[in-house]
């Protein structure tokens, strides 16, 4: 059974400057419920405006951006953006507040009473892998890695369908970028989320996403599945962003093959 849409981009341009700049340019993409896509391209090719024009952080110069169906612009933004949870990273904890009063502000927000926020947060510090004595601690208490763990918790907290993350594990260490990415898409399984990631980590991308999209000077100019983009041929930029994770892996295997001669 062909799963609904769930997001939608429909011939939508972003420009700026009178204009002048044109930060996307006609992409059309569809986002199927429970997918994981992962965006990748070079910095400036469009990927952190095509997330703030789905929460309406931005809004389209023109054609149409629609969330389950409806058209973005039919929804006041607060009210979109609470059913729409984001990671970035810069994860942006609110710093006099405890982990427990970060992950439910949302919660708080739409009114949630306080035994339910309560649980809530007891549930999500156990799914994202914190420990409970943390629940009342502060941001500047914790590692890079715990927080963007609490970033996680908090943009599921009030349960959206759809989570938007801008280079969620950038800042972090390659062993808890590992981890925490690994993580993720463990509770993306399990909560039946719908994921749109932009990296620039094209190993990240193949390992996390369902299907990848890459973008260049504001247009989509290739997706598919990790496996149809890395066998296939997309023209010579494509081809050469994919090919790193391969090079990885040959280089990787060739030392380990090194290592294991006698």
């Amino acid at each position: 059974m062909t799963k609904a849409v769930t997001l939608a981009l429909k011939d939508v341009s972003k420009a700026y400057d009178e204009g002048r700049v044109r930060a996307l340019d006609g992409v059309s993409l569809a986002v199927r419920e429970r997918e994981f896509l992962a965006i990748v391209g070079p910095s400036g090719s469009g990927k952190t405006t095509l997330l703030q024009l789905i929460n309406r952080l931005a809004e389209p110069t023109g054609g149409t951006v629609e969330v389950e169906g409806t058209d973005v612009r039919a929804v006041p933004p607060i009210a979109l953006r609470r059913r729409i949870g984001y990671v970035f990273q810069g994860v942006g904890l609110f710093p006099h507040m405890t982990v427990a009063e970060n992950i439910a502000i949302t919660p708080r927000l739409v009114g949630w009473d306080a035994a339910r926020r309560a649980a809530r947060v007891d549930e999500l510090i156990d799914l994202v892998r914190l420990e409970r004595r943390q629940r009342e601690r502060y941001p500047h208490q914790l590692s890079g890695g715990e927080r963007q763990r609490v970033g996680v918790a908090r943009a599921i907290a009030a349960q959206p369908k759809i989570v938007l993350m801008d280079e969620p594990f950038g800042a972090l260490d390659p062993i808890n970028r590992d981890a925490i990415g690994g993580d993720y898409r463990r509770l993306h399984d399990h909560l039946g989320l719908t994921t749109v990631m932009i990296t620039h980590d094209m190993l990240e991308a193949v390992l996390l996403a369902d299907r990848i999209g890459v973008m260049r000077a504001g247009r989509l100019i290739a997706e598919g599945t990790p496996r149809e983009l890395m066998t296939g041929t997309h023209g010579d930029y494509v081809d050469e962003l994919m090919a790193t994770p391969r090079r990885q892996a040959e280089r990787l295997n060739a030392l380990m093959t090194r290592e294991a001669a006698p």
